[in-house]
């Protein structure tokens, strides 16, 4: 679509980046911000401070953040370009239900980091990349990068149950299934992707159970979702 989205049909992500006053970008503009932004600075402070290995997590990091910028737009773009239901476009855009889950995963996530994981096994993960004292520019760097990810990861579940939803209570069109089964793809492959940061939490049986746990249920999600898109789409052929 080469018209912009109206607001209350974006992303919480879209509604900030096309509110920004006096400022007008591409979507890909605004995602190569994002990479910069990001990636100089954690490039400036590991080397400042010589926290080398933890730019490489980190790096990963906003790679998966960026990414997951890249599918939003391509889910939102998919799903805004075919007539589909007004309460299932409601629900995926404009409920920022999506903001709750990944502020329940944010949450979760930091408490996991500030106060279990330093008090159970051997060493925890925040001492393993930064040391005891991490400087207070690179902690909040931490933060910010850490709620991108916890963000994309909410936006990726809800859009995973919402097309399950979707595809459960709607017949398509072959042309409008066709367009919601690639927009399930993206978000399976988004799904997916986040696979890469398992080895990063491989000591770390907590971590690694919550992003495994969450890449299968968006798998199994998603794929249910597209299944359903292909038998009910030829149920209508019939």
């Amino acid at each position: 679509m080469s018209e912009r989205p109206r607001y209350g049909e974006t992303w919480v992500y879209e509604s900030i980046v096309g509110a920004l006053p006096g400022i007008d970008l591409p979507a890909w503009a605004a995602v190569a911000v994002q990479i910069l932004v990001f990636e100089g600075a954690l490039l400036v402070l590991a080397a400042y401070y010589g926290l080398w290995e933890a730019a490489i997590a980190g790096t990963v990091a906003v790679v998966v953040a960026a990414v997951g910028s890249v599918e939003m737009l391509r889910i939102g773009t998919l799903v805004r370009r075919v007539d589909v239901p007004q309460d299932y476009r409601d629900l995926l855009f404009s409920s920022s239900v999506e903001v709750v889950l990944s502020v329940l995963a944010y949450v979760a996530l930091v408490t996991h980091l500030f106060v279990f994981d330093p008090g159970h096994g051997d060493g925890a993960l925040l001492d393993r990349l930064f040391g005891q004292r991490p400087p207070v520019l690179v902690a909040y760097l931490l933060l910010l990068i850490l709620w991108d990810v916890c963000y994309r990861f909410g936006t990726g579940w809800w859009a995973a149950v919402t097309a399950l939803w979707r595809s459960a209570r709607y017949r398509f069109d072959p042309e409008t299934a066709a367009s919601l089964r690639r927009a399930d793809a993206e978000t399976l492959g988004f799904g997916v992707l986040q696979l890469v940061l398992v080895p990063f939490v491989l000591e770390y049986p907590v971590l690694l159970a919550a992003v495994v746990a969450h890449v299968a249920a968006v798998t199994v999600v998603t794929t249910l979702s597209i299944l359903l898109l292909r038998q009910r789409e030829r149920v209508r052929r019939t």
